[in-house]
């Protein structure tokens, strides 16, 4: 076996190694994110009061009915509304939660609000997807990413591991995987903005009806929200690589040694955070529009068009629904992934006795 299939070999398995472990423990803010991020999330089905006298009902509605609802919702708030001596009450709610309130629901009661009217496993939906598509994901991504880097390092149009190397190779990575498992995460949201506690939809039941709905071309939906994307990833290893190259400098200046200790793994894990939580702050709203692409319904049609509606119909906070979600899933998740990624490459590259004297060809 060559040296550049072992390095290929390498990042293939510590990308992928890396992206189901975050995957996992991070699963439960990863579905609470994607609610937030959905214009069905925040409403719960009406509550009807008959004269005050008889006991409220409510039934669950179609996506397009909740959406229009939403709609009137966000423009008149919580105010009641008598028709015909009834009484519905209908509030915003942030996670499905039923209140009068349009005050914001914290992460804590979203999560415990998912237990309680779905079931602990309810936390946990679309992780079947997530698995399948996060480790050849991963792989594919640090792989592609990697192999990018080496190439333009040796191509010598730009000056080696550059920011503009940096930008390519992130852009390529992102764009390669992206097109490659987008029907994977598809179904996974689709899965996490099922709110039926009573009969889960599984996987093979999502996938038969959104091939239903649309064919092929139903589950990439939401892919030009991901190529969009790319850029978030570019900022991120941009920022990365900056901050790395800055903690190896010092590290060398400390000591001579190669072997890594703890300490450096927690500095890659600082890295990590630091420059993912910049990233997903500046390009945020790509994730929301890609969740409403991925919604049920036709309301959403395109990227630019999305964008233009949900800002129209609930103004900019709108375009950022979720975010602190996001960013308290993020932080943990990019410092493990990185970590994690970290660790499995250093120790396969010293295992194959590859490039001993450095920490990664990353």
């Amino acid at each position: 076996m060559s040296q550049g299939q072992k390095d290929t070999i390498i990042h293939l398995v510590a990308g992928g190694t890396a992206g189901t472990v975050g995957a996992v423990v991070t699963c439960p803010l990863e579905v609470v994110k994607t609610r937030l991020q959905s214009s069905t999330a925040f409403l719960t089905p009406p509550r009807i009061e008959h004269n005050s006298t008889t006991n409220a009902s409510s039934e669950l509605l179609r996506p397009e009915q909740r959406r229009k609802l939403s709609t009137t919702i966000l423009r008149n708030r919580s105010q009641p509304q008598v028709i015909g001596g009834v009484r519905r009450i209908m509030a915003i709610s942030h996670c499905g939660i039923s209140s009068t309130s349009t005050k914001s629901m914290s992460i804590i009661q979203c999560l415990r609000h998912i237990v309680q009217h779905e079931g602990p496993r309810a936390l946990f939906k679309g992780l079947g997807p997530n698995l399948v598509g996060v480790a050849p994901s991963r792989a594919i991504y640090f792989c592609t990413y990697s192999e990018t880097k080496n190439f333009l390092n040796k191509l010598g149009l730009v000056q080696p591991d550059s920011p503009q190397v940096h930008i390519m190779s992130a852009a390529s990575a992102g764009f390669v995987s992206s097109s490659l498992t987008n029907p994977i995460w598809f179904v996974k949201t689709r899965l996490q903005l099922d709110y039926n506690s009573k009969v889960k939809m599984t996987v093979r039941q999502c996938i038969e009806r959104v091939y239903a709905s649309g064919g092929i071309a139903a589950f990439y939906k939401g892919i030009t929200a991901s190529y969009f994307g790319i850029c978030e990833t570019m900022i991120h290893f941009v920022i990365y690589e900056f901050i790395k190259s800055k903690l190896i400098e010092r590290q060398n200046k400390r000591t001579t040694d190669t072997t890594k200790s703890s300490r450096d793994f927690l500095e890659f894990m600082m890295a990590g955070a630091i420059s993912k939580t910049v990233a997903s702050c500046i390009a945020y709203p790509h994730e929301v529009a890609r969740t409403r692409l991925r919604e049920e319904g036709n309301k959403y049609n395109t990227f630019w068009q999305t964008l233009h509606t949900v800002w129209k119909e609930e103004g900019r906070p709108g375009l950022y629904r979720g975010l602190a979600t996001q960013l308290v899933r993020q932080i943990p998740n990019t410092a493990i992934l990185m970590a994690t990624y970290e660790a499995v490459v250093y120790v396969l590259t010293r295992r194959f006795n590859s490039k001993s004297n450095e920490f990664y060809d990353f």
